[in-house]
């Protein structure tokens, strides 16, 4: 029998979700598959493993079963589950919710910056997720607090990102936007503004990531070997400022930092990305007046200037292509307003 399972973080769900891989023995003897998991997670009960199988988070060799299908010999076997215990604990709290789209299956948000986006240390109350129990609560006062949705967020974006997140209200909805976030089938698209004058108009940007290997708190790019996870970004060139490039980039993977990893890999760390070095100037003249402009430009737009824009996905119950886009905040607007009116006014 298999005693230890194979566990693999998967990327595009942000590491909000972890798959469990597990190949039964060819010795195994048949019993339920709701019994068979439940041994080999620990304190996992029978309840919750049949209810991730009711949901579909549970599939064997691809594909969903019930609780009382039994195992053979060889099955592969995958789960989806929570990475983080942290998110089952959501203290429900009136909040200002920005809803592009909602529906009895799904809500998509357009979050703005500095909000954080689920509960964990540091961060218990004043998030996205505990007002999103709250909106839930509203729309059903019969609802149990204790039986709220755990499952729903399957993505996430930086607390200073701003931009479009997706949620699910079922768990047969939030099983089929994982899958489709695991198999990259759901189309993101950011903009960003980028310190330097990019090179080319386009390009592609691989290079596993990983923690970096000092500073646990930041990631990093590893080009060779296996180190890190791979990751794949696109981008285009959207508008040109000498210093600076207002870029857009399209995810084919979606690991922690991405975006910001990548583009300082290549030499054009995001503008005022605190944590990666953009919040100093890292291109242009040295005199005193411009200087003072990025300063004003950082204090226009005091964040990592990073918008996730577009999101594309199936519907998880209709099966319809779903699209949304979103303009960029204020503080990104008018960041890029001042760039554009300082280069009009130099070139003059």
């Amino acid at each position: 029998m298999n005693s230890e399972p194979e566990i693999q973080e998967e990327d595009a769900a942000e590491e909000l979700y972890e798959r469990r891989s597990f190949t039964v023995d060819r010795r195994q003897e048949p019993i339920r598959i709701d019994k068979w998991v439940q041994h080999r997670i620990e304190n996992a009960s029978r309840n919750k493993i049949q209810q991730a199988i009711n949901a579909a988070f549970l599939t064997v060799n691809g594909k969903a079963v019930k609780s009382n299908y039994k195992v053979k010999p060889g099955d592969e076997i995958n789960l989806l589950s929570l990475a983080n215990p942290e998110y089952t604990e959501i203290k429900p709290e009136p909040l200002l919710l920005n809803t592009v789209y909602e529906d009895s299956e799904i809500m998509v948000i357009n979050k703005p910056p500095g909000l954080v986006v689920h509960p964990g240390v540091g961060n218990y109350t004043g998030t996205l997720l505990n007002g999103i129990a709250y909106h839930l609560l509203q729309q059903n006062p019969s609802l149990d607090e204790d039986k709220l949705p755990r499952f729903g967020l399957v993505h996430r974006i930086d607390k200073n990102t701003s931009g479009l997140i997706l949620l699910a209200k079922t768990a047969e909805g939030a099983a089929h936007l994982a899958k489709q976030f695991f198999n990259h089938t759901v189309q993101r698209k950011y903009a960003a503004l980028v310190w330097g004058d990019m090179e080319n108009d386009e390009g592609t940007i691989e290079a596993h990531i990983a923690r970096h290997h000092r500073f646990r708190k930041k990631f990093d790019a590893y080009p060779e070997g296996e180190t890190g996870k791979h990751a794949i970004t696109h981008y285009r060139v959207i508008e040109r400022f000498n210093y600076v490039t207002l870029i857009e980039c399209m995810l084919e993977t979606g690991r922690t930092h991405q975006i910001r990893v990548h583009m300082k890999y290549i030499g054009h760390t995001l503008f005022n990305d605190t944590e990666y070095g953009g919040n100093k100037i890292l291109k242009g003249t040295i005199y005193s007046k411009y200087r003072q402009f990025v300063e004003n430009c950082f204090t226009v737009c005091p964040r990592c200037a990073l918008h996730a824009k577009t999101l594309g996905f199936t519907h998880p119950k209709t099966n319809m292509d779903m699209f949304f886009e979103c303009p960029l905040p204020d503080d990104m607007t008018l960041l890029i307003e001042k760039w554009r009116n300082y280069i009009h006014f130099k070139q003059q």
